[in-house]
């Protein structure tokens, strides 16, 4: 009995030291490329965000739009489904064609969601509890003109220790009062890994 207690807590202590390794964590560009993977990662997503404001702010919906109205469009960023295998959010490119959107000095953005819930619930406590010259009005919100929607997709192949990885994302700009689709942006990415 002794020896299997003996044993027990020798195996105990040789697997502690042996998982104790020491770990190196390096800092680097965050615009460097490294693909540990092949699965969708922060570059893929730097490069759909790159992608997407080019095209969405070099085509010609936003000039019809400004020539037409002789003012900004508003845009609402809506859902994005993930078609994928993957865990993949697309919330790091959205942002990066918001903040893109709103440099610009070309188009408005305006909250949707979960954000915009709780603004309104804000503004809904605002009117119980705020001084009566600092509450926030209600019906003042800016209106979209158009809604952002989309998805991402992907084809695996693979065949013994290759794979290849497809992705491909498509955004929709959708004008809400006519429900003409006025763009389309799309991404395509592929990855070749080797096991």
């Amino acid at each position: 009995m002794k020896k299997i207690i003996f044993f027990s807590l020798v195996l105990t202590i040789v697997l502690s030291i042996s998982s104790c390794q020491t770990r190196k964590v390096t800092r680097v560009d965050p615009g460097t490329t490294i693909d540990l993977s092949g699965r969708w990662n922060d570059a893929d997503a730097r490069m759909t965000g790159e992608a997407m404001i080019d095209e969405a702010l070099g085509n010609r919906w936003l000039t019809d739009f400004e020539q037409a109205k002789s003012r900004k469009p508003v845009v609402i960023v809506g859902f994005v489904k993930n078609k994928t295998n993957e865990h993949i959010d697309a919330e790091p490119f959205l942002k990066d064609l918001e903040r893109a959107f709103i440099q610009s000095a070309r188009v408005r953005v305006v909250q949707s969601g979960e954000k915009r819930d709780a603004i309104r619930g804000e503004r809904a406590d605002q009117q119980e509890y705020a001084a009566t010259e600092t509450i926030k009005k209600w019906g003042r919100e800016v209106g979209a003109d158009f809604m952002l929607q989309g998805s991402i997709n992907q084809i695996v192949d693979s065949y013994n220790n290759e794979r290849v990885n497809f992705y491909q994302v498509n955004l929709e700009l959708t004008n809400l009062e006519t429900n003409e689709i006025v763009w389309i942006g799309q991404k395509k990415l592929k990855k070749y890994v080797n096991k």
